[in-house]
This record gives structure tokens, sequence and C-alpha cells, in this order.
């Protein structure tokens, strides 16, 4: 980049707001996704929107990418900068601008912490239900870029479910606003939904309007352990017959049981097959007589031992298994590469037990966890970026993982998004002319490909080419 248009970005949001240090541009050349990183020119730091929009008219008049940033925990690369350009650092854009209890909403700014918010809307006695893992350092700008979901959304569904209005700055430079609080609004197209999920690349949040629902009156969990990872689907699927939408039912395989218990030392039982949390919520007589159907479900299909929750603080220890399964796997080797894999929850048990045999086929350590009451499963290898032998047995492993998930009828990605990362899988996945459409939208709201280009797919066919941020570097 030449060095007048830095000092061009320097003065629309001043020296203090522009940092182009060696140790600022390494900081910001990855996120959470492993072996794809690419140094920025600078990180900025905008304080409003009209210096966001004065960037993005820089960006057209002098051919240089933006790349938005929260805080840098996805996992798809989706943040992660490349060639010529800059990062465009949302952070401190950190206030609940107001909670509307009448209306049920709360106007927030995109750097919001998920879980602040939570805290902040539940004290009066309000529910914001989408839970990432990542919940207690990601954004609410992220989350509606990648459209996360989390351990809530069998029942309450995902980020999409929850936005109901936004202000963006467009790749050109112009702002925009789309929804407000009325319940129903079907006037134009539904931008809403083409923008939530669009990862950065369609426009940059300045304010987000997001749904709210009454804070559930009780909530009951429990923790059942199995020999079978086949029993454990087969209860997932009796649980929905019986008409029981639980909140939360998650699933972790042997390797992530022993993972877990060598991180926390909660007393995991080690030869456990399989293990399922559980939640439910609601009022608190149909969450007692859920609690014990469910129970009683889990023994029916060969649980070898259920423990339910006593209160409050012995339900946050039961969920410690599940919120520290990434953890505790990126403790046991140098690179984990965490997939996101969803399938019909009915074709659950047949794509853990076919990423099983890939795993031996190719010797490889992967361990399996996720959301099984919505069929999202996040295969996780362990491994070493170092051993190239291994890495290329890793993709191979991966590339028959997406082929069966797409023959079992589902998707490459239920929550992370596509980025850099998934953007070969996507093109099995989307037929032609659906992938026709999505490039002929970008290039109509970002004709110049200035805003995030290259993540999701390229705008030419990748017989054409691609523009990609290369693997980590150096």
């Amino acid at each position: 980049m030449e060095q007048s248009t830095m000092d061009k970005l320097r003065g629309i949001v001043g020296a203090e707001n522009f940092l182009d240090s060696p140790e600022d541009k390494l900081v910001h050349s990855y996120d959470g996704t492993p072996m794809i990183e690419h140094q920025p020119e600078a990180v900025l730091l905008p304080r409003d929107k009209e210096q966001i929009s004065a960037i993005m008219m820089l960006a057209n008049e002098e051919n240089f990418h933006v790349v938005p940033r929260g805080s840098g925990t996805g996992l798809s690369g989706g943040s992660v900068p490349v060639e010529n350009s800059v990062v465009l650092l949302m952070n401190r854009w950190n206030k609940i601008i107001e909670v509307d209890a009448d209306n049920l909403t709360a106007w927030v700014q995109p750097g919001v912490i998920t879980a602040d918010l939570h805290a902040r809307v539940e004290a009066m006695g309000l529910f914001y239900p989408p839970d990432p893992g990542s919940q207690k350092i990601c954004t609410i700008g992220g989350n509606v870029a990648e459209n996360a979901g989390g351990l809530r959304g069998l029942k309450y569904g995902v980020t999409k479910n929850y936005v109901m209005g936004i202000e963006m700055v467009l790749p050109t430079g112009e702002v925009i606003h789309n929804g407000g609080k009325n319940v129903k609004d079907v006037a134009g197209y539904n931008l809403r939904d083409l923008i939530v999920g669009s990862e950065g690349t369609l426009g940059i949040f300045t304010k987000v309007l997001v749904k709210l629902v009454p804070k559930p009156q009780t909530s009951k969990t429990l923790l059942a352990y199995y020999e079978k990872i086949t029993d454990a689907a087969e209860t997932v699927s009796e649980i929905i017959a019986h008409h029981i939408i639980p909140c939360t039912v998650e699933f972790l395989d042997n390797t992530v049981i022993n993972s877990v218990e060598d991180f926390t030392h909660i007393g995991l039982p080690r030869n456990a097959g399989a293990l399922l949390l559980l939640e439910v919520d609601g009022h608190q007589q149909v969450v007692a007589e859920e609690a014990q159907k469910v129970e009683a479900i889990c023994r029916k299909h060969h649980a070898t031992e259920v423990v339910v929750a006593r209160d409050d603080e012995h339900a946050l220890q039961l969920k410690t298994a599940r919120r520290a399964a990434f953890s505790a796997l990126a403790r046991v080797k140098p690179t984990t590469i965490l997939e996101d894999a969803t399938v019909p929850r009915s074709n659950l048990a047949a794509l853990i037990e076919k990423i099983e045999a890939i795993s031996k086929k190719y010797n490889l350590q992967i361990g399996n966890f996720g959301h099984a009451g919505d069929g999202n499963l996040h295969p996780t290898c362990l491994t070493d970026e170092r051993n190239k032998e291994e890495l290329q047995r890793v993709e191979k492993a991966f590339h028959e993982i997406y082929n069966e998930t797409l023959r079992l009828g589902g998707t490459i990605t239920g929550e992370h998004g596509v980025g850099l990362a998934k953007k070969a899988f996507l093109e099995d996945m989307i037929e032609i002319p659906a992938m026709e459409i999505m490039r002929k939208i970008k290039q109509a709201i970002d004709p110049n490909n200035v805003l995030n280009p290259g993540k999701i797919f390229s705008l030419a066919p990748k017989c054409e080419g691609n523009l990609s941020a290369p693997a980590r570097e150096g």
C-alpha cells in the first residue's frame, strides 16, 4: 500500500487509532482458525460511522481492501486479513445502547461481548438465547456476521432468529438502516436475512437491534453417560419424539471426555463411550415433569448413570464438561483443527461412526463433540502443523468427512461459516446457478470488491483463480 494512502487513513482515524507496528500487525494477522495467517498493512480503530464511511470510500478510490474484525474468535478464517488490506477493529464499539423491556428489544453496538448482553438483560428478567461457546469473548457483531449458534440452538434457534434491525456501512461508504422494533414487517426484500451470516462481506455493522424473550422461570440440567454412541443418539431421537424440546442437548465422545477430565478433574468416567448434557427450561411444573421423562428415556436407552443437578451451582459444574471441550482438546497437541459438520439429527450417529472409521483409516486423533439436538457436530483433529505428512492425511480425512456429510443430506457448516477455510467445499455443495447468484449479489453491493474479499467464495469460479490469504507464514 502506498505511503500516501496510509497517511490518508491516519488522517481519518487519528494517529492514536492507526496501528502499524510489527506487533500490532502480527496480533491481528490471524483468528481462531489454525494455519491461516496474513499480516495487514495497518489496524484502524474508527470512532464513528462517519470515519468508517470515509475509510470505505477511500478503499474504492485507491483500491485497497478492508477486513472487519471483532474479538477474532472466528473458526473459518473470516477475519483474517488478505493481501493489500487494513483491519477495521470494532471491539471498542461495546455499548449496550438501549434495553426496551416494553418491546422486548435491545440496541447494541457490534463490539458488545455476548455474555455481557446476557448478564445485562437477565438481571432485568429478560433473555437473549444465542450462546456460542466463545460467549465470554466473542462479540455481537461477529455473531451476526457468522450467524452464530450455541448450546441452546435446538429450542431457541440461532442468531438470525433474534436480529430485528441493523445499521451498517456499505462497502461503497453509504450508511443504511434495515428493520426495526415492529414484530411484523414485510416491506420489500428481507435484507436482514441476507446480511446475517454474510461474514463481513456485504457491510460493516454499527448498530444491531436484537430480540429478547422473557427469561425462563427455571431449568433443570442432567448429565447422562453411555457405553455406546448409538445409545446416546437414540436417546435424543426418543426425547424429541415425545415432544420434549430441551434447550440444550450436547454430546461428547470418549476422546473428548478424557481430554476434559485431564483438564478439569471434575470426575468424568474415563471409560464412558459418550456423554449427553441435557437441559430443560420453562415453567417450574413443566420443567420438573420433563426432567423426569428425560431421565427415564436416558435410562431406557442404557445410560450407565444419569446425574441430575441439585441446584444452579451444581448445574454449572455439570455444564463444565461441555464448555471446556475445545480448551481441553487444544492442550493435547500443538494444532487443533475444529470443524463444523451438520446433518439431520437422525443421521448424527451414522456420521459419528463414519468419522471414527475415517480417523482410524488415516491414523488420526479426532474427538467429536457438538449439538446433538440439532445435528451439529464438531469433529476436532488433534495434530501438529509442523508434521507435513500428517497434515496431508488430515486434509484427506476431512474431505472424506465432508463428502459423507453431504451424502447424508448435511451441510459443510452449521455455525462457523465458510470464510477462507471451507471455500473449496462450498462449490461441491452449492449448485452453479446459486453460486452465480451469490457472486452477483456481492458484485452489486461491493462493485470494486474492497470489503473482506475472497471470503466464502471468489468472484471468479475456481477454475479462473481464487483470491485468498496464504497459509500460515513463517
